[in-house]
């Protein structure tokens, strides 16, 4: 989605594209990374600042060509240029809250974020039991169920597939049921993320197929493998994900195979 400048927003691109010899294009990119970073940091990716990289004010700036000096000295400048910028100027045009591409770009009846960030085109905010993400212009909120979220990050590379950490250890976003709004094209949906590096998982693949018939439940011949499965449901229920009933005529199934 190509931003919009005010005219003194403007000015300062015209500038800042002259000063450092830069396009345009190039220019209006790092603008939109230090602002999507709070004006303290940045993720950008652009061919003429040597592909894709990171500043933070203050501190750290890396860059593709890692041992090119004069290259991190340009980003450095450049974004801390933007970053003051931004504190003193109206770059860009005011949007009613509530808009996409606005500051408030969620659905004002969300109240205000505990949390929020951005990096590159994607920006996010945490609500109780929801997240909004905006990629593109599109706004998309997620009901976070029982999670408890520490932070959204994006995959690095040409993968822009959104994860967030919790209590369950690193979660796909595209895991999440969507509320509102579509779904953004991350990862293929499924009901449940499998969390990676835990010892007693929560929400595991073969749940949702045991719910869905009772074809597979053939395969599991052993009394240990009834057991464990007695035992993720259980769980399922107790998280309303199951309810009673059918927690029932599953148990019944499982325990008619000891």
């Amino acid at each position: 989605m190509q931003q919009q400048l005010t005219p003194a927003g403007q000015t300062l691109l015209n500038d800042l594209s002259y000063r450092y010899n830069l396009s345009s294009d190039a220019i209006l990119h790092m603008i939109g990374a230090v602002s999507n970073g709070g004006g303290t940091m940045a993720q950008f990716n652009s061919p003429e600042l040597g592909g894709g990289g990171q500043w933070m004010q203050g501190g750290m700036t890396m860059v593709g060509d890692m041992f090119n000096y004069g290259l991190k000295n340009t980003v450095n400048n450049l974004c801390a240029e933007i970053s003051n910028a931004l504190s003193t100027t109206q770059i860009f045009p005011i949007l009613p809250a509530g808009t996409p591409g606005s500051n408030q770009w969620w659905p004002m009846d969300l109240g205000i974020p505990f949390s929020s960030g951005g990096q590159n085109n994607i920006r996010y905010a945490l609500f109780p039991h929801r997240l909004a993400v905006e990629m593109y212009g599109t706004v998309t909120i997620y009901d976070t169920l029982d999670h408890q979220i520490g932070g959204v990050s994006q995959q690095q590379g040409g993968d822009t597939s959104l994860t967030f950490s919790s209590q369950y250890g690193t979660i796909l976003v595209s895991s999440l049921p969507v509320v509102f709004g579509a779904e953004t094209p991350l990862a293929p949906q499924t009901n449940f993320a499998q969390p990676t590096m835990q010892p007693t998982p929560v929400f595991t693949p073969p749940i949702p197929h045991v719910m869905e018939t009772s074809a597979p439940l053939a395969t599991y011949s052993s009394s240990n493998e009834v057991i464990e499965l007695l035992e993720k449901l259980a769980k399922l229920r107790d998280n309303g994900i199951l309810s009673a009933a059918e927690f029932e005529t599953k148990k019944g199934e499982l325990l008619s195979r000891l």
